[in-house]
């Protein structure tokens, strides 16, 4: 029985031995692949500004040996100026002449020459200098170049009348010279080609853009046309059918209900003509915007209420007689906040009449003070603001639910539209079945 049990558990043994090796192998390769990800990023970075060091003092070893003190310490002097090549171009290969000129080393003057012709420091085309001084710099510092490179240290060993061997020096200084030059403009224009391609292909993107945003206001004016074409026959026919039940029928509630229609088709109207002046005019149409319709307020909100057919309960400012009261006092941006309200409890009567035919409604508008933006605390000062709250019991089970379209943006539209001023909106259902939209709309600043 031992042996069975030892027999059936080693399987398993090996296998999870062969997983935890499997694991420290991955752990392995993964830590290696990041060592070699960071070495290869710390070669990136410090590769192109040592490799010159060590090449110039490599070169200074070569050429002057340990036993010359003079040239192999101004050697490995212009080699360790490298370091700050692309810094101070100009001064490096000032200090890299003596270089040069005393112990016969070509790499470190040769490399700062060509930092100095390919770095974009002030003084170059690329940083605001003018081209002709370019030239000019890169001339000088060339036939400084040459020059140390062409005459013997000391000067006393200069011979005059070796022509053939001096034209040769002077051939090879030129060549020395002009090499690093044409290279340093090279890398210099290439970048400067990159750079100006890449501000091409931002400004072909910005334009494109444009032409997409030209096109899609094109296109919305043409769709507000089309709009106002359609549903603006279809409301006429329906206002001049209310019209004519009104006039026609003895019945008083059918009298009524054709009147509601008609007042409520010609509401449509005047804010389809406003959507579609707005439309029009983003669209470029501005001749074709006319006058734009009045925006609702609180102020309608009775009568939107009254001709919704919906038992509905409302608490809040009522409209005044003369209609002009109700805007007295108001905060700066109150009608902004205001048409919001209105669109808030339009949208949630539309929703009750949809999804919940036949629930009692409460619809409730408050002057609140919200708290300061962002959390403050009581050190900000409150701001005057609107609530709005629309609250629905639960659906009559004997009524008849309408088959009325939507596309479930109501809400979602709702909430942009209380963030757009800084407001919040909540919408969930309750505890009793029904449902509660409450909506929060700062004026602004209190004072």
């Amino acid at each position: 029985m031992t042996s069975g049990r030892r027999g059936g558990s080693t399987p398993r043994a090996g296998i999870a031995r062969l997983r935890a090796g499997i694991a420290r192998r991955a752990v392995r390769r993964l830590r290696r692949g990041r060592l070699f990800r960071l070495l290869f990023r710390l070669l990136r970075r410090i590769g192109p500004v040592v490799v010159p060091v060590v090449l110039a003092i490599v070169d200074a070893l070569l050429v002057n040996g340990l036993e010359m003190a003079l040239e192999l310490g101004v050697s490995v002097v212009a080699a360790g100026a490298l370091l700050l090549r692309r810094r101070w171009p100009l001064l490096v290969f000032l200090v890299t002449l003596p270089g040069l000129y005393i112990g016969y080393i070509w790499f470190a003057p040769m490399i700062a020459l060509y930092t100095l012709a390919a770095s974009p420091r002030p003084g170059s085309a690329r940083s605001g200098g003018t081209p002709a001084r370019v030239r000019v710099r890169l001339g000088v510092c060339a036939l400084l170049l040459v020059t140390a490179h062409f005459l013997p240290y000391p000067i006393s060993d200069f011979e005059p009348t070796a022509y053939r061997e001096n034209t040769l020096v002077l051939i090879d200084a030129g060549v020395t010279s002009a090499a690093p030059i044409a290279l340093g403009l090279l890398v210099r224009t290439r970048r400067e080609l990159a750079s100006r391609v890449e501000d091409l292909t931002r400004s072909l993107r910005r334009e494109d853009r444009l032409l997409a945003e030209r096109v899609k206001t094109t296109e919305r004016a043409r769709l507000a046309r089309e709009m106002h074409d359609v549903v603006a026959h279809q409301v006429s026919l329906i206002s001049l059918q209310a019209g004519a039940v009104q006039v026609s029928t003895a019945d008083e509630a059918a009298r009524d209900g054709a009147r509601t229609i008609r007042e409520l088709s010609v509401r449509t109207l005047e804010e389809l003509r406003h959507m579609v002046g707005v439309l029009r005019a983003a669209g470029g149409d501005v001749q074709d915007t006319g006058e734009l319709a009045p925006q609702p307020s609180l102020d309608e909100l009775p009568r939107l209420i009254e001709m919704s057919a919906l038992d509905v309960t409302y608490e809040g400012p009522a409209a005044d007689d003369d209609g002009a009261g109700a805007g007295a006092g108001r905060p700066r941006g109150a009608r902004t906040v205001e048409r919001a309200a209105f669109r808030t409890v339009q949208e949630a009567l539309t929703n009750v009449r949809k999804h919940a035919p036949g629930a009692r409604v409460r619809v409730r508008v408050d002057a609140v003070e919200l708290g300061a933006p962002g959390g403050a605390g009581a050190a900000e000062r409150a701001r005057d603001g609107l609530r709005v709250e629309i609250r629905n019991g639960p659906p009559d089970a004997t009524a008849s639910v309408p088959a009325l379209p939507g596309g479930g943006h109501g809400l979602v539209g709702l909430r942009e539209r209380a963030q757009s001023l800084g407001g919040t909106l909540e919408a969930r259902p309750t505890s009793e079945g029904g449902f509660v939209v409450r909506a929060e709309f700062p004026y602004g600043a209190a004072g």
